[in-house]
Formats: structure tokens, sequence, C-alpha cells
């Protein structure tokens, strides 16, 4: 049972708020002012807020700023109440990060919908989470250590399996049984959004592992690896993995790269995702493309990826990014010959994704 924290001064309406919630078979807990709100926020750790913008003590404004901050609570999705009908008021709602913004009075069913599908958002609850990834980079920097045995040695061996193009590595929702890593070919990394649209969040190449963090978590995947095109992947089982890791200081060390790296790529994603325009985004899919293709020897072979993962990657529309790259071709930024791309301003573009 999901958990609705509702911050109202409105006797009335957060008691009918309750009422509505509560026949949904919402758990409902509720505060009378910001300060309230934000305490009972930290200490519950609810699964969705409600909050009025006029709330006393603090204002609506400041909860969701001061909710931003704390990494224990950023993700909690976050609707505001007002009576308040001026665009300029709801527009620095959204600004701000908040997931939706009703007005009163409300329809309930516009609530419900509302509330059900920011429950259904999937992009920063599927990705591993920021805070618990450094920490288990402080765990496993802890072990002690006995030998030490480099990442390209520990593959060294291996079996190794084909995959043909487009086909599923590993699906969010199964338990990991091993680890990978690409000896040849391309994989995307990607999760699907509250309306069903898939999000590539990472592209992995010749010489990256996959499937680790799980493993490390010793959970479910959290998100989906599929091949691009003819991939070649070395099997490493679970347990030679956590043997390792528990007696190699520099396996753990390397381990530890590996996890920075994803954290950093992950919350530079996220902020994309969030805060970048549709050229902005276009240019940065663009230049990420060009130099996974670099990493894996591919020079002068242009971007040959789909339009639809290339929207995927950019977390945009096909239409919108289609329009952007016809755009683009315009302003002689870029070259489209038999479906290929290629990029005649590596400056411009560049530039463009600061």
């Amino acid at each position: 049972m999901s958990t609705i924290l509702v911050i109202d001064d409105d006797l009335p309406v957060r008691g009918n708020l309750v009422e509505i919630l509560e026949l949904a078979g919402y758990n409902v807990i509720v505060a009378e002012d910001g300060k309230k709100g934000l305490l009972m926020a930290e200490t519950w750790r609810p699964d969705l807020i409600l909050c009025d913008l006029s709330v006393p003590i603090l204002d609506g404004y400041v909860v969701l700023q001061m909710l931003s901050r704390n990494e224990a609570c950023c993700r909690i999705p976050f609707i505001f109440l007002t009576s308040r009908t001026d665009r300029a008021g709801i527009r620095m709602a959204m600004d701000l990060g908040a997931d939706d913004c009703i007005t009163k009075p409300f329809n309930p069913s516009d609530l419900l919908s509302s509330i059900e599908c920011r429950l259904r958002k999937v992009t920063s609850r599927r990705l591993p989470q920021i805070g618990d990834m450094k920490k288990m980079m402080l765990i496993i920097g802890n072990s002690t250590d006995r030998s030490e045995v480099t990442l390209q040695e520990f593959v060294k061996d291996r079996n190794v399996k084909f995959f043909k193009k487009k086909q599923v590595i590993y699906r969010e929702g199964n338990y990991p049984s091993c680890f990978y890593y690409i000896l040849k070919g391309m994989v995307k990394i990607y999760v699907f959004d509250e309306d069903g649209k898939e999000l590539i969040t990472e592209l992995c190449v010749e010489g990256d592992f996959l499937g680790f963090t799980a493993l490390l978590y010793q959970q479910r995947y959290t998100d989906n690896a599929e091949t691009i095109g003819e991939v070649q992947l070395a099997i490493i089982p679970y347990d030679d993995f956590q043997e390792l890791l528990g007696v190699d200081n520099n396996f753990r060390n390397q381990i530890i790269k590996l996890l920075a790296h994803d954290i950093e790529e992950k919350e530079q994603h996220l902020l994309k995702s969030a805060y970048d325009s549709l050229r902005k985004k276009t240019a940065d899919a663009l230049l990420t493309v060009f130099n996974k293709n670099i990493q894996s020897g591919q020079v002068d072979a242009g971007i040959k990826f789909s339009r639809s993962n290339l929207a995927a990657l950019a977390g945009v529309a096909k239409e919108s990014l289609a329009r952007t790259l016809a755009e683009f071709r315009d302003e002689h930024l870029i070259d489209i010959r038999s479906g290929t791309i290629y990029i005649l301003d590596m400056g411009k573009i560049t530039k463009m994704c600061k």
C-alpha cells in the first residue's frame, strides 16, 4: 500500500483529501504546515507528497526546494495543490521540480489519475539509486586484500556467448546469475518511463562491463540490456565475482572506478533529461554515439544508429528528433546520407552540449 503525505492547513480540504485517498486504497499521513510536512517527509519517506502552495511557516515552494536538496527525499513525486490560477505561480512550481500542479477545486478523478501516473514513474525509481551506489563503493573499499588481479585478466578464457541484433541480454525484474564483459559490439541499457516510452540510460561498447551493479546489491535488475547489432560477451559467474571481490584489493579498486563512472554518467543523464533543450539533447546524443564509435574503433563510418534508438538516448519524441536533425542538416552541422549521420561541424555540436 502506497503512503501519501498531505500537507494542507485547510481542515475541510485536508479531510476531503484523506477520505478520497483512503477510499482509493492509500495510506495517508497529514501535516497542517510546511515545517511539520518537511519533518514528516524526512521521517516517513512517503511514496508521494500532496502539498498546498500556501501552507504556513514554510510555504510549498520552500518545502519542495528543501526536499530537493535531501538525497533521501529528492525522488519522491511531489504534486502541488493551489487555488492560484496565475501562470507565473504554476510555472514557478513546475520549474522547481514539481511533478504536477492541480488547481482547487479539483475533480477527485483527475487527482487520482495524476497520483497514479506519478506513482508509476519509473525513470528515477528504476535507475540505480546514486546514494546507494556511493555507499556500496565505501563498503567495497573497506574489505581486506590478499592478491591482485586486473579486470582484463579476470575475463580471460571465459565462456563467450554470441548475441544477434536486438537480442535481450537481461530484463528488468530478473535476478542476476553472472555479469558480462563486452568483447565486441554495442549494447544499450534502457528503462521505460510512466508512459511506456523507452529511455536509453547508457551505451556500452567493447571493454565495458554489464550487470555488475545488480550483483553487488544482490537484487533484481532495475533496467534492461539489449544488443545493437551483433555482440560477443564474456560470461563471468556470480561465485567467481563474489570470491574475487572479497579477497582482491586491486580488483575492488577497479570495481569502485566502474561504480564512480556509473554514478557520474547517471547523474549527468538525469540532469540532461530534466533541464536540457531539445537541440542540446539531440546534439548530446549524436556526440555520445560518435564517441562510443571511436571507443569501439569505428572512426570514419558515420553514425549508423536507428532514429528510434537516438530518440530514446536523447529522451525526446522521435518526431521531435527528426525535426531537429533536419534543422542541423539545414545549418550544415550534419549531413545525412543513406540513413547514416555524419557530423560536419564538430566544434559547434560540442559547444552546443556544454
